[in-house]
């Protein structure tokens, strides 16, 4: 028999990581097999007040770092007199400030972490490579600043927060009031999460890509929706905020830790426009009812951080509420987690 899964096991299944706070044990428990990277604001070594983190690297991933000959890392221009394993044996933190401070500027460092990404994929020695994409994905500073851009396959690596969109189009009967969502299917082939449901059009921030102008592209890309109807009548209703934990469906090795932040949006459509699938990332689009939706939920049907855009949406519009589901204080308490590394999420809470 399928589970029955409720709104906060959806929650769960994609706010997945443990919270430090509440959570310390299961938190210890997985800090085990994972690392703070380090950044700094300084070039004094000593200044420790400069010193922030910016995401989880792995055990696995750590290994494979120190596995690299000195003149491996000479060649990617990466310091090779840093003891990694010293500093990760003393104070749990991975010091990538230090491994990088050959690099001083932000398309020097882009360009090290190119090298270093192209030598694991070279060797085949971390699956998750094989979905290289070319794309260039924005690692910030606490001070709002770009430090460097990584490879979107390569994210996980230093587990940094990573920056999408994702929109929903539906149409709403004038009427009844009755909600229709478009709701579509991901490809078989995808080499993440195939087949499963997704939100009407969603993709990853590149780096410098302004979120509305990448909703923009997305649309057209994914779904046929003509650039004027987006820019007509998209509307931005803010962001949600969580940390996952990729298991096999994620394409690559399980266990890597995404902070993400996801810029919303709601398109209202009339009856007249359809998406229609472009690019091949999309196999078809149905139109289903908020009832449809639900049972689609329920059984597991979407793609972790989808289902939770769907659950913001029914909240915002009133179609999930506190009198009907226990859970509800939880559930919007945990759409908006702190994230714990810098980046424009933080401006934007701020003035929500």
């Amino acid at each position: 028999m399928a589970k029955n899964y409720s709104n906060l096991d959806l929650i769960n299944h994609c706010d997945a990581f443990p919270y430090e706070k509440t959570q310390p044990e299961e938190y210890a428990a997985h800090m085990k097999d994972a690392f703070l990277v380090e950044w700094s604001d300084s070039s004094d070594a000593s200044d420790s007040s400069a010193v922030f983190h910016i995401g989880y690297m792995l055990r696995a991933v750590v290994d494979a770092l120190v596995a690299i000959p000195k003149p491996e890392l000479e060649a990617m221009g990466l310091a090779s007199d840093v003891d990694l394993e010293a500093a990760i044996n003393s104070s749990r933190t991975v010091p990538l400030h230090r491994l990088m401070r050959l690099q001083t500027t932000e398309p020097a460092r882009t360009a090290a972490l190119g090298r270093l990404n192209q030598y694991w994929r070279e060797a085949d020695a971390f699956k998750v490579l094989r979905g290289w994409r070319d794309e260039l994905w924005p690692v910030y500073g606490r001070n709002g600043e770009l430090l460097f851009s990584v490879e979107r396959a390569a994210t996980g690596f230093l587990g940094a927060v990573r920056y999408g969109v994702h929109m929903t189009a539906y149409v709403k009967d004038a009427a009844t009031g009755d909600v229709k969502i478009w709701v579509p299917r991901r490809a078989a082939n995808k080499s993440t999460y195939p087949s499963m449901l997704d939100n009407t059009v969603a993709g990853g921030l590149m780096t410098g890509e302004d979120p509305f102008e990448c909703v923009v592209r997305e649309a057209d890309e994914e779904a046929s929706l003509p650039d004027a109807v987006v820019r007509a009548n998209a509307q931005s209703v803010g962001m949600i905020t969580y940390i996952y934990i990729t298991d096999e469906r994620a394409g690559g090795e399980s266990g890597y830790i995404y902070p993400e932040c996801e810029w919303i949006y709601d398109l209202p459509l009339p009856a007249t426009i359809v998406p229609l699938p472009k690019d091949g990332e999309v196999e078809s689009f149905m139109l289903c009812s908020i009832a449809e939706v639900r049972e689609q939920l329920a059984q597991g049907l979407y793609k972790p951080n989808c289902a939770v855009v769907l659950i913001d949406f029914m909240i915002r519009h009133g179609l999930l509420k506190r009198a009907d589901e226990p859970d509800y204080d939880t559930i919007v308490g945990r759409l908006h987690r702190v994230l714990p590394f810098p980046g424009p999420h933080h401006a934007e809470s701020s003035t929500a």
